[in-house]
């Protein structure tokens, strides 16, 4: 890029003979979309979902993500074998992304195998509170990987439901009759994902270590995390577009088509829910957004006709994430375009230590760009998303505001409603451990925590009685 200065003192930019030259004339210019949040061509509940990564990246170009966090589940309690099977699904990766890795059984063989990833490159784990007899785990293998977590400077990430009380409530709703997708609404209360997300929070306290709570769905989950911050502890939340654009109604639509799209753990909530988590993130109690992507067909959520706890769990949204944010919380008011590239970028870039390279525009970050027209209105439906999937939760949403320009790696790849993608030109990206953002300060308070909760003194404290010096006090 060339400089001109001219009579007037103002520089003008020349772009090379070679490049293209995008006109943002009127629009605003962000750093491309992170989505921490994704789950493509994962296997669950019996079957895998359908968005692959080809599609699913094209998807979220489209929607100006440009980077995304997705989640490679072990192979039978093998750490090492889920990331080689996860890579053999990447290979057609048309965008940049990188693996959280979830840990579902304990062992010392999978202590080890957490090192050798986190040297690879990846720096956060994900622990299920929920899904009994799959993936759930207890206090005590959850306590254990939070500390091993904190020795290697990974991320503990939890998924907050009560997994054995909503195995109840799922039991005791299906014997009342209700088997279809509202019984999974009703079978996961807010109030068991605000328990869950809860002692996560305190057994963080417990090990002193960052803690990253997954898809806040409720006002109960949220208030959790207020708490814990207002603590000094390190605790993010995440929102998913979907509790912010959605709500539970449709799970009670009934088509069961369009019912079972909505199923998705924990569960869409009401209005007032709803509005409780934009109103968080606009305050900065809750700090990024992602998806929860994982695409499921009509068919395969068909397999749940008669008994809504084999429906598979998972609603879309990685390309209508920044669309329906700048919605729900630019054109309402709720916050400044500013706080949305915190929301939809940089904060993400941020916690998983891709920051400055992902999140921001500026000399040595990655040429990652979203250009969004404000004024540009359009309906998100099936029939024009570029997912894999035949049904849409956000069918007929009418927005004001799209990506109309998506830069990946330097190269415009949305354009003029136009994907441009090469598979195989993504890239795994390696996210070091002991990110600066999670993790500056952490020594101080494990080393402080005791004088500041019981300041009467040094501890352990000396007593008549006490041996000292190899002798006994009188």
């Amino acid at each position: 890029m060339r400089h001109q200065m001219p009579s007037n003192g103002n520089y003008v930019l020349q772009a090379p003979a070679e490049a293209t030259v995008v006109n943002a004339e009127g629009k605003y210019v962000v750093p491309g979309g992170i989505d921490p949040h994704t789950h493509l061509s994962f296997p669950f509940m019996g079957q895998v979902s359908h968005e692959s990564f080809l599609s699913g990246q094209s998807a979220a170009l489209a929607g100006g993500t440009t980077m995304h966090l997705d989640f490679a589940l072990p192979v039978d309690g093998d750490l090492e074998a889920g990331i080689k099977r996860h890579d053999q699904k990447s290979e057609l990766a048309v965008m940049d992304y990188s693996y959280h890795v979830p840990i579902t059984e304990w062992s010392e063989k999978v202590s080890s195998q957490m090192a050798g990833i986190v040297a690879k490159g990846i720096n956060s784990f994900k622990f299920f509170m929920a899904y009994k007899g799959a993936l759930m785990v207890g206090d005590e293998l959850l306590l254990d990987g939070m500390q091993r977590c904190k020795q290697l400077g990974a991320l503990a990430m939890v998924h907050g439901e009560n997994g054995d009380a909503i195995a109840l409530a799922q039991q005791i709703t299906f014997d009342s009759g209700i088997t279809g997708p509202e019984g999974h609404s009703i079978s996961r209360p807010s109030y068991l994902e605000g328990e869950a997300t809860g002692r996560a929070i305190k057994l963080a306290r417990v090990t002193k270590t960052p803690l990253y709570v997954v898809h806040v769905m409720s006002k109960e989950a949220a208030e959790e995390i207020v708490k814990g911050r207002a603590t000094g502890q390190k605790v993010w939340g995440e929102v998913v577009a979907g509790a912010i654009g959605l709500t539970d109604q449709k799970c009670w639509d009934p088509d069961f088509k369009i019912a079972a799209a909505h199923v998705i753990s924990p569960p869409l909530r009401n209005k007032d829910h709803q509005m409780a988590l934009r109103r968080a993130l606009a305050g900065g109690h809750l700090q990024l957004v992602g998806t929860d992507h994982c695409g499921w067909n009509s068919t395969q959520k068909a397999v749940g006709r008669h008994d809504f706890r084999l429906i598979p769990n998972g609603i879309h949204g990685i390309e209508e994430r920044l669309h329906v944010m700048w919605e729900t919380l630019v054109n309402t008011g709720l916050i400044k375009p500013s706080d949305f590239v915190r929301l939809s970028s940089t904060e993400a870039a941020k916690v998983f230590n891709l920051y400055p390279r992902k999140g921001i525009i500026t000399a040595g970050s990655d040429a990652d760009i979203a250009i969004i027209d404000p004024n540009k209105q359009h309906v998100l439906s099936a029939r024009t998303h570029h997912s894999a999937l035949d049904t849409s939760v956000y069918e007929g949403m009418h927005i004001k505001g799209k990506v109309v320009t998506t830069i990946s790696q330097g190269k415009v790849v949305w354009d003029n409603d136009k994907l441009s993608v090469e598979p195989g030109s993504g890239r795994f990206i390696r996210r070091q451990p002991f990110a600066p953002h999670i993790y500056t300060g952490v020594k101080e308070q494990e080393a402080n925590w005791i004088s500041e909760e019981f300041p009467y003194g040094p501890v352990p404290v000396k007593r008549k009685g006490d041996k000292a010096e190899g002798r006994d006090e009188l």
